[in-house]
């Protein structure tokens, strides 16, 4: 079963737009499903993950937050799929 990853993220957010190019990228390379959140409108999220989008999940172990390491997503995905 592949890995779910998981972003949180919200609008109008450079680092947003830069780790979701590192994980689109990666998928290219690796199968994983992907699902980008948007903490905008939610005051659970906003309140956990607001200030530090964004934040990126593997199969619910948040593991990175402001910039993703693609090499290290791509150790971390392979460990779960494997």
């Amino acid at each position: 079963m592949p890995a779910l990853v998981t972003m949180f993220s919200r609008p109008r957010c450079g680092l947003c737009d830069e780790a979701r190019r590192v994980i689109l990228a990666l998928r290219e390379r690796i199968p994983f499903e992907f699902e980008e959140v948007s903490v905008d409108g939610d005051d659970d999220l906003e309140l956990a993950y607001g200030v530090r989008v964004p934040v990126v999940l593997v199969d619910g172990e948040e593991l990175f937050e402001l910039v993703v390491d693609g090499e290290a997503l791509a150790a971390a995905v392979r460990n779960r799929t494997s």
